[in-house]
């Protein structure tokens, strides 16, 4: 169209020149001719002149145009082959014209194409041949039409091609001239397309929307929202989505293009959906041109779920999951809150710990422990009532804050505390007797701040445990440092561990007839350097509390079982080794393999080694059942240790596989001390014998014992009667050539 403008304009120009031109000639021949007698010669050379000069002005303005044509053919080839143009012409007569950029765009000669004129249509993708329906329909009522269809390229490249056909009909309708100019859009198609599809299959809503109505949502828009599709959300108002609140906070905040067409919004609200199911969205909203008017898109999100999640963490923070109660976060915010009321505040910190707890843990599993906690967490809210706050601080310790409450005061909570544990608990069937022990420190005697009141309630609740359990004790100045005697006591334990500080002594266990050593037990002592040797009642039971008898205890089952390899090695006659373990050992998953691996590595034959359980493995028969069938099949012997003690049934322990029973030096007291004069002792010896299990009497101290312990069948015993416990070098002096073995 711009060639045809230029040509048209330089044809304009000689027009008006030959106009001009013949202006000027007419006037000059009106003044020659007025001229008397000009001569015939005379006229010639005028008339020549002047038609040179009329021709060299027609022969300049030709040039100078055909000289831009060319230019502007020249830049106009440029354009066509930088813009990827090809221009397909063709008149009634099927003269065909093609332009060069053809076989850029397909990929075949110019040649090719005037052979077969059909073959811009043979390579047409199959799938897009409907398209030349409708285009011919179009074309065939001399509307121009564009049409976009994929083409396959010789290589097999397959290209996608906008085709703008202008037919040009005469009054008949029959076509005169056809113009076509194709352009490759391939590159802009696969954008859309890539563009199309990440909005698409974008799980984030994508819409857009202009004068208050919605033009654009994607599926996953139309998920959230409710819709079944597309239709049913496009042209509706936007409110239909974005709450009124929101739209007003957008219209508030709208901004033209020119003040700053890149303003985003962030915003969250809850969004009520058609069918009632509310939805906590997260969306941005920015300004753009959508079909050449301003609009904006918003991109949102359902955070429902992280929302959710966001109260949970939330809640975690200040509240105990399992038992729903504050959790020391919330305790020491309320606390410190309460602390900076001023003066005259009274408070109380009650600590709370749960007696045998662990026990019932160990042996019966988390589940029960668990049940266990929730019903004291509510029995423990039934006590306090409004007076105060409960808080769970983590395993079976609780911690209670009341406030505006004197001493008396607190004295009520505290036996109403008790008396809510005064029966047992009903868990699947069974009853479980749970108490607890409980420090009370008060503000502002016993502390100015939340650590000092905490630590110092801590501190009595320990006291309480010592004077029986199940009780109350106030803290007072005289408590000061047992709470710090305990963290320095597991500090202890845990560097003994380290540095090695423990040691085994050995108790023989005597056959009461002859007096030969049949056995040893091994017993732990803790060789402190400052302080000597600390008694095992001390850290033991401290031990246990935190769980450092677990690794304590596999120290001393490999320790026992090296020690008598070595005595073995050395031809001292072959005696077994007896080993206690505790509770916590006896429940970690991995207790048979890890001494399955002790006695692999010291190489100490498994007959040789006796496992001194307690009676509370009772409470959780299956298992315990299991653990050792397990120890059996791999030849360690079994027994009872501290029998009468605990909780055994003796309906179970008939069905166990145990070797032998340990009567409590308890017990084997009472041979001399009580009225009874051993009834105890000969009922447990009787029951004993007659499950077929070998008794050993502990703590045998005096020959009278002796002498009972022989008459009523006992054959086994041990105690400070025959020997103390003794470090290894003194055991090996009391062995004789006439030691048996077991």
């Amino acid at each position: 169209m711009k060639v045809k403008n230029q040509i048209q304009k330089y044809n304009v120009t000689i027009i008006l020149g030959f106009i001009v031109i013949a202006e000027i000639f007419d006037e000059l021949v009106s003044t020659f001719f007025n001229l008397k007698r000009p001569s015939a010669f005379i006229i010639d050379i005028f008339v020549l002149v002047l038609s040179t000069t009329l021709v060299y002005l027609m022969l300049k303005g030709i040039n100078k145009t055909s000289s831009e044509l060319q230019r502007n053919r020249r830049r106009l080839k440029n354009i066509f082959d930088t813009l990827d143009v090809a221009i397909w012409s063709h008149d009634q007569t099927n003269n065909l014209l093609i332009s060069p950029g053809i076989e850029k765009l397909y990929g075949y000669s110019m040649s090719d194409f005037s052979q077969d004129h059909l073959l811009w249509k043979k390579v047409i993708h199959p799938d897009d041949l409907p398209v030349l329906t409708e285009r011919e329909k179009v074309l065939a009522e001399g509307k121009a039409v564009t049409s976009i269809y994929r083409i396959i390229r010789p290589d097999g490249e397959v290209r996608w091609i906008q085709d703008r056909g202008i037919p040009l009909l005469d009054e008949k309708g029959t076509l005169i001239d056809f113009n076509s100019v194709l352009f490759d859009i391939t590159d802009k198609r696969e954008s859309e397309e890539r563009y199309r599809s990440i909005v698409e299959m974008s799980p984030d809503i994508i819409a857009v929307y202009s004068r208050g109505k919605i033009d654009y949502i994607n599926e996953a828009g139309c998920r959230l929202f409710g819709a079944a599709d597309q239709e049913e959300l496009l042209g509706k108002p936007i409110s239909y989505l974005i709450p009124p609140d929101i739209l007003e906070e957008i219209k508030s905040r709208e901004l033209t293009i020119e003040d700053n067409f890149e303003d985003k919004m962030q915003f969250e609200f809850n969004m009520v959906r058609p069918d009632g199911k509310g939805v906590e969205v997260e969306m941005t909203a920015m300004p753009i041109l959508f079909e050449g008017r301003v609009a904006r898109q918003i991109v949102g999100r359902d955070i429902s779920e992280r929302k959710k999640a966001e109260k949970t963490i939330e809640y975690m923070a200040y509240y105990d999951v399992l038992t729903g109660l504050p959790n020391r976060n919330m305790f020491r915010k309320h606390l410190t809150d309460a602390l900076n009321r001023g003066e005259g505040t009274k408070l109380a910190v009650l600590f709370l710990d749960l007696d045998r707890f662990k026990i019932i843990n160990d042996t019966k599993g988390h589940t029960i422990g668990d049940l266990i906690l929730q019903i004291v967490a509510k029995r423990l809210k039934n006590a306090v009532r409004q007076d105060g706050i409960v808080s769970r601080q983590g395993g079976d310790e609780f911690l209670i804050l009341v406030e505006n409450a004197d001493r008396q005061d607190v004295l009520k909570v505290a036996e109403r505390i008790l008396a809510e544990f005064s029966f047992p608990l009903d868990i699947e069937d069974q009853e479980f007797f749970v108490t607890p022990s409980i420090g009370i420190s008060l503000f502002p005697g016993d502390g100015n701040d939340e650590e000092a009141l905490i630590k110092n309630a801590d501190t009595a609740m320990y006291l309480a445990k010592d004077r029986g359990k199940n009780t109350y004790q106030f803290y007072t100045s005289l408590l000061h440092g047992v709470s710090s005697h305990k963290m320095e006591m597991e500090h202890g334990i845990r560097k003994a561990l380290e540095r090695n500080q423990f040691v085994l002594f050995y108790q023989p266990q005597i056959e009461l007839e002859t007096g030969d050593i049949i056995g040893m037990e091994a017993l732990v002592r803790w060789e402190h350097p400052k302080q000597g040797f600390i008694s095992p009642g001390q850290f033991i039971p401290l031990a246990e509390e935190t769980g450092l008898i677990v690794p304590l205890g596999k120290w001393v089952l490999k320790k026992a079982c090296e020690q008598m390899k070595e005595w073995h090695e050395k031809g001292i006659s072959k005696i077994p080794v007896a080993v206690n373990i505790s509770v916590r050992q006896f429940q970690e998953d991995d207790f048979v393999d890890s001494v399955t691996r002790i006695l692999f590595e010291t190489g100490l034959d498994p007959h040789y080694l006796e496992l001194e359980i307690t009676e509370s493995i009772m409470q959780n028969i299956e298992r315990s059942t299991v653990i050792l069938d397990q120890l059996k099949k791999i030849g360690v012997k079994i027994s009872i240790d501290d029998f009468g003690t605990g909780y055994s049934s003796l309906s179970y322990l008939k069905h166990l596989p145990i070797d032998s029973i340990k009567i409590d030096k308890s017990f084997v007291d009472d041979i001399i001390q009580h009225s009874n004069q051993g009834a105890m002792v000969k009922t447990i010896i009787d029951m004993g014998l007659n499950l077929q299990f070998l008794v050993i009497a502990e703590g045998i101290e005096t020959e009278k014992q002796v002498l009972f312990l022989k008459a009523n069948g006992c054959r086994i015993g041990q105690g400070y009667f025959y020997s103390k416990p003794l470090p290894p070098d003194q055991v090996e002096g009391k062995f004789t050539p006439a030691v048996s073995s077991k």
